[in-house]
Order: C-alpha cells, then sequence, then structure tokens
C-alpha cells in the first residue's frame, strides 16, 4: 500500500443500536455522534469511534463458549469500584473470570463480552 490504512471505527452487530449506543455513551463518557434505528455511533471527537448495527435475527456470543469474538479492553482506574457502576448501567459480570483479578469480564445488556482492567 502506498500509504497505511487507518483505524477509524469499530462496528458491533446487535439488536438496538441505539440502546447499545447509549449504554457505552455512559461507559466511555463519548457522545452519541449518529443515531438512527438501525445503526448509532458514538465518539470523543477523535479518530476512532464505536459503531452499532441492528443485525435481524441477532444472537450474542457465548461467553466462555462459542466461537472466537471480538471484545472491547477497557481501562479504569478503579476496577472493582467501576464493576460495580457497569453493574449498576446494565453490564453483567459471567462466572467464568479469566486473568487472577487483573482484569475483569462484563458483558453488556446484549451479552457483548468487555474487559476493564487498571490503568490511567
Amino acid at each position: 500500500m502506498s500509504a497505511p490504512a487507518k483505524f477509524s471505527t469499530v462496528v458491533i452487530d446487535c439488536a438496538e443500536p441505539t440502546a447499545l449506543a447509549d449504554f457505552y455513551r455512559k461507559v466511555t463518557g463519548w457522545e452519541i455522534t449518529y443515531s438512527d434505528p438501525d445503526f448509532a455511533t458514538i465518539g470523543d471527537g477523535g479518530p476512532a469511534q464505536i459503531s452499532f448495527q441492528r443485525v435481524t435475527g441477532y444472537h450474542p456470543p457465548a461467553w466462555p463458549g462459542g466461537p472466537a469474538h471480538t471484545h472491547l479492553d477497557l481501562t479504569v482506574a478503579d476496577i472493582e469500584g467501576a464493576t460495580k457502576e457497569l453493574l449498576e448501567l446494565g453490564a453483567a459480570k459471567p462466572e467464568f473470570q479469566p486473568g487472577e483479578g487483573k482484569w475483569v469480564v462484563l458483558t453488556d445488556p446484549e451479552g457483548h463480552p468487555f474487559c476493564i482492567a487498571a490503568g490511567e
């Protein structure tokens, strides 16, 4: 390639794009930059964003089993406090937790796994 590709967006398949965008808006502090019944996007004005697209008959990934899938890794100042807040926002905490306490696996309201770890 004459110029390298630049990363712009992660698109997550789901059943309810606007509801899932609102969940991640609360999680990240980013703003909803686009929304219609079938597609929504959040971002912070930087070069990367997360989008959510409606898929008819959507089925969430299984954790920890099932086929390989992509998940988001997020850093938080306080894992225990963030876990509590995320559960209050509608996340769930699966029983299976790898990582020996270095991170926590949660699932969003539609079942997509994501991890939180200590960071700045």
